[in-house]
């Protein structure tokens, strides 16, 4: 596990929404559910510490990270011996973590990391990361306050397992208690 955490670090870098402190916080989720859910961890762990590496050319060129990080894994697994079975496993629950593709994760590894992911994306963390990324793009509080409306408050209802349920309630019930202060605080603002 800790040549494939070198190597994540090394391809992602630290810094950003989707740095690598990131996947430290996914991977501690994945650990959490996983044990709870009763999930198999040569699966997860290297599903949640790899889910991200192609992040940065996403970014570059425009490829759809989840598609590229998949085939860059099976690359990667092959090349320091992992067994292939588990190797295709992790390709596909990397395939398939992503919110917005509307790919349905066919393996409790999958949903897990699928969880995990869309878990780092609320409370504190969420919130923090939101205007992190505001900024990353250039854009304005307001646009960040949209993405809470557009995306994050509907992530509880998108969780699959009964573990991230429980933990995405909690950090929803921050995050909409946040954004309404937040939202009476603009409103003062403008009058």
């Amino acid at each position: 596990m800790q040549k494939i955490r070198d190597y994540a670090r090394t391809v992602m870098g630290n810094s950003g929404s989707h740095g690598f402190d990131h996947v430290e916080r996914v991977t501690s989720l994945c650990e959490r559910i996983g044990r709870a859910e009763g999930a198999d961890m040569a699966i997860l762990v290297p599903s949640a510490l790899l889910h991200d590496i192609a992040r940065p050319l996403e970014k570059e060129c425009g490829l759809p990270h989840e598609e590229e990080g998949a085939r860059m894994v099976e690359e990667y697994l092959a090349s320091i011996g992992y067994d292939s079975g588990a190797a295709g496993a992790i390709a596909a629950a990397i395939r398939t973590h992503r919110f917005t593709t509307g790919a349905e994760p066919g393996s409790l590894e999958a949903q897990i990391l699928s969880d995990a992911d869309k878990l780092d994306a609320l409370g504190a963390v969420g919130i923090a990361r939101t205007f992190m990324r505001a900024g990353e793009h250039g854009t304005t509080m307001q646009d960040g306050i949209n993405h809470f409306h557009e995306k994050l408050l509907k992530l509880p209802d998108r969780m699959y397992t009964k573990t991230a349920r429980q933990i995405a309630r909690e950090r929803h019930a921050f995050l909409s208690q946040f954004l309404g202060r937040l939202e009476d605080e603009m409103a003062d603002r403008m009058e």
